[in-house]
């Protein structure tokens, strides 16, 4: 038996294990439709809950709860009467558009590709490995485009390197996808999105001041920027010490003049990328400037700069990132000659819109679904039982974070969207969890860790085809088992240390981020 069909056999349970997962998540609704059957639940559960006497009392008014009956005639009218209200005022919905048309302008001129080949190209070739992960990390500014441009350029820089290019195809991923809540610096499109999902989250709870809670678009910023640290160490040593060795066996097989190759920067990439990084350098520096005195309006009057989430500065996080993508974009565009008037700016946003279709599709449903969800009193009872019963239980917080990394891990194998997963689990968990204490901006953290660290081995994940289709390029006998061989060490090394990490957080009471608290309410 060569050494090819024994590696296949030794995988061999672990395919028919994901090929289990694959037929179950196949036959789960698209997200969109979830949540319409959802909604239907819980107009179903308010029906036949709405005359059941319950004994938990609803802090906002020292009465039991009481189940409103989503199908009477008064409230199905208010439901359809507000329905247009309810969709645009979703608080994900327009922050993750309002990102997107600059990201899309910086995408769409070529900004973010010359700037990461720049940055590959450039690297040393012992540091090759932490800076590909990193750069993986940076790609989430672009919300997607590290799928289809940081990976493949992975087996290529490590293929041109000598070294296999699996072992670069696995680096970059886990830098893309594993480390998909990792913050490298500047904070992506997820950050405002699973914000406004929280916060959403946050006003179902019973408690009256909810209603009024804030959740700061960065309110994880610390936590995620340390965890590249931790990201890049994990995808380093073992792509180097394990994931590469273990590779020397497997033969690059694939068509040598089929094999891509890096591209080179030309000199009108070079001179468009000098000018549109010094645009965003600029930018950065006005803005700080213009921050700095103890009257400017970017601060509270009350609290300061970054301390308030009511200062104009934490309010425009996600105008902020509008304009820092789209200065660079639109240089970029004119000095490189990829962009020759305004119209190439708008058909940038344009084709950046063009692809969150979906995403407004699912929205519209997440919408109603959670306007329900409140309305039917359902998440005040469910989150009041809930915390009834973990108080019971008695379990340290430590444990209780722990699980909830280890169901967010678990979902995600099941369930391919961040936004979908948490808008799903944030209904139940944020409150529920509020009614012990425990903030929502820690909630989200604990799901962002267990929502990326699986990431990288359910063939659910949109992209994960497009992957195994990079690695047959090279090894041609490449299928699902190769890659989930290839990344679970990955999986299971940010499972265990990154929830550690989280943990260590926690403990030693290290801001997440701005805005953000470990307890709830926050002075407790």
């Amino acid at each position: 038996m060569s050494q090819q069909d024994t590696a296949v056999e030794k995988t061999g349970w672990l395919n028919r294990a994901l090929n289990s997962i694959e037929v179950i998540g196949n036959k789960l609704p698209d997200p969109a439709m979830l949540f319409a059957l959802l909604m239907l639940a819980v107009w179903i559960a308010s029906w036949a809950l709405s005359g059941v006497s319950f004994t938990e009392v609803n802090p906002r008014t020292g009465e039991a709860i009481v189940i409103n009956n989503l199908l009477a005639p008064t409230s199905f009218t208010a439901f359809m009467a507000s329905m247009v209200q309810t969709f645009v005022s979703f608080p994900p919905l327009g922050v993750v558009l309002v990102a997107m048309l600059g990201l899309g302008v910086a995408e769409y001129t070529g900004y973010i590709n010359a700037g990461l080949r720049s940055i590959l190209s450039v690297t040393p070739k012992m540091l090759l490995t932490p800076v590909l992960v990193a750069v993986g990390i940076l790609s989430h500014i672009a919300v997607d485009a590290g799928y289809v441009l940081v990976i493949p350029l992975g087996a290529v820089i490590f293929y041109a390197a000598g070294r296999h290019p699996l072992a670069g195809i696995a680096a970059a991923f886990a830098g893309v996808s594993g480390g998909f809540s990792a913050t490298f610096f500047l904070p992506s499109s997820l950050d405002p999105l699973l914000a406004g999902l929280t916060q959403a989250s946050a006003h179902l709870s019973a408690d009256p001041a909810a209603a009024e809670l804030v959740i700061n678009p960065l309110n994880n910023y610390f936590f995620t920027t340390a965890s590249t640290v931790l990201i890049i160490i994990i995808g380093w040593v073992l792509t180097d010490k394990f994931i590469e060795p273990r590779l020397k066996a497997t033969k690059v097989d694939g068509d040598p003049a089929e094999l891509p190759t890096m591209e080179p920067l030309q000199d009108y990439e070079r001179k468009g990328l000098r000018w549109a990084t010094f645009a965003m350098v600029l930018s950065g520096v006005l803005l700080m400037v213009s921050a700095m005195p103890e009257t400017s309006a970017w601060r509270s009057p009350v609290n300061g700069l970054l301390t308030d989430s009511s200062a104009p500065l934490m309010q425009s996080i996600v105008g902020i990132i509008f304009v820092f993508f789209l200065i660079p974009g639109v240089v970029y565009g004119y000095v490189a000659g990829t962009a020759k008037n305004h119209r190439d700016i708008i058909q940038g946003m344009s084709k950046a819109m063009s692809g969150m279709g979906y995403y407004i599709v699912m929205a519209f449903f997440c919408a109603q679904f959670i306007y329900a969800f409140g309305q039917s009193n359902l998440g005040a009872l469910v989150a009041i039982k809930g915390a009834h019963a973990l108080q019971q239980m008695a379990l340290p917080m430590g444990f209780t974070l722990v699980g909830i990394v280890f169901l967010s891990g678990f979902i995600n194998l099941l369930v391919g969207s961040a936004s979908a997963k948490w808008a799903l689990i944030g209904a139940i968990m944020v409150p529920m969890l509020m009614e012990l204490g425990v903030s929502p901006d820690l909630t989200q953290a604990a799901y962002r860790v267990g929502d990326s660290s699986t990431n990288i081995i359910t063939p659910l994940l949109p992209y994960f085809p497009l992957i195994v289709v990079f690695c047959q390029k090279y090894v041609k006998a490449s299928g699902i088992g190769t890659l989930i061989a290839l990344m679970l060490p990955f999986s299971i090394a940010m499972l265990v240390l990154w929830t550690a990490f989280l943990l260590g957080f926690w403990a030693l009471d290290i801001p997440l981020g701005i805005g953000s608290s470990y307890t709830y309410p926050a002075s407790q």
